[in-house]
């Protein structure tokens, strides 16, 4: 099966490094025209450099009003809206502060909720358009030492099936994708606070894979390229009827995705 996005634009936030970079490169390999996404602006252009013609970049802090409307704004007519940014790390259970609560929230929920409601209606207009939300596997099993990242990720499956459900009999598709225990520079960090810092990086990985995500049937990190992969397919006219759904590219840690 040939996948070709040609004469699509797609958008992925949080694009300058790790899953959201290998999905802007996978959706750009398959012919869609992409828009990189971070913060500042000489890491985008730092980015774009490196990919070639049919990429361009728009730098802006989509956790805010003017941010997400500067970069709806610049895109214009979004076919694919991949809402990538996220933030994650670990806080014992109990010292969890409102502060942290509201910016994991206000991060991972209403950044991608507030796009999808400036991104949707175009699609919607113009009779085709995907919407992916990029999901974790502690949505559905949470972490003790991650319960605001967690419930943070719960929260974006519903915003994902109610946004499917405002699209329904459009042409439009909003799915989100769980992704499972990913190699990123910041999964790396966050294996180092779990485990003895002094361990070589393939030491490190295969101890907290064995003592803190026993579940997984792959015994390793994933790719951020393994995620870029299910992406690229939900994105493209293959996928046309699959909507409302979390996919999982896990590496079988979960046991289901219902209760």
């Amino acid at each position: 099966m040939a996948i070709d996005l040609a004469g699509r634009t797609a958008v992925v936030t949080g694009s300058t490094q790790g899953i959201g970079l290998a999905i802007a490169r996978r959706l750009h390999e398959a012919g869609a025209d992409v828009v990189v996404n971070g913060r500042t602006l000489q890491r985008v252009d730092e980015v774009v450099a490196t990919m070639g013609a049919g990429v361009r970049g728009i730098a802006a802090d989509v956790t805010t009003p003017e941010g997400a409307a500067t970069l709806a704004e610049e895109a214009g007519a979004v076919d694919i809206l991949v809402n990538n940014l996220g933030i994650f790390g670990s806080t014992p259970a109990l010292e969890i502060t409102d502060e942290q609560w509201g910016r994991f929230l206000d991060t991972n929920v209403v950044s991608a909720a507030r796009l999808i409601r400036l991104m949707l209606p175009g699609m919607i207009k113009r009779g085709w358009g995907r919407v992916l939300n990029i999901a974790s596997d502690s949505a559905v099993v949470i972490p003790e030492e991650m319960i605001h990242y967690g419930a943070s990720k719960s929260a974006l499956l519903a915003v994902s099936r109610g946004f499917a459900k405002a699209a329904a009999g459009t042409g439009v598709t909003v799915n989100s994708v769980i992704a499972g225990p990913t190699h990123t520079e910041g999964v790396e960090g966050f294996v180092y606070e779990l485990v003895d810092e002094n361990l070589p990086w393939d030491e490190a990985q295969r101890e907290f894979m064995k003592t803190a995500r026993p579940q997984s049937l792959v015994q390793r990190l994933i790719e951020p390229e393994e995620i870029a992969n299910m992406v690229v397919y939900l994105a493209s006219p293959l996928a046309s009827a699959t909507t409302g759904g979390a996919l999982r590219v896990d590496g079988g840690y979960v046991d289901s995705i219902l209760p």
